[in-house]
């Protein structure tokens, strides 16, 4: 269900925000079965969580 008409949908997406207006996205990831914010790992782990690699099961060729 969308509350936006075309014109103001369009209106929306047009919107840019200056680097002062944006917020940080904090990125949280699970480890040890249990969720950690990304931010608080030191600069190991963060290289670490850069270096994942993600697949697609679909791309796997069944």
């Amino acid at each position: 269900m969308n509350h936006f008409s075309s014109t103001e949908h369009a209106a929306i997406a047009d919107i840019q925000l200056t680097d002062a207006e944006r917020q940080p996205c904090e990125v949280w990831t699970r480890v040890m079965g249990y969720h950690r914010p990304v931010a608080s790992f030191n600069v190991g782990k963060q290289g670490e969580h850069q270096e994942r690699q993600f697949f697609a099961e679909s791309a796997c060729g069944r």
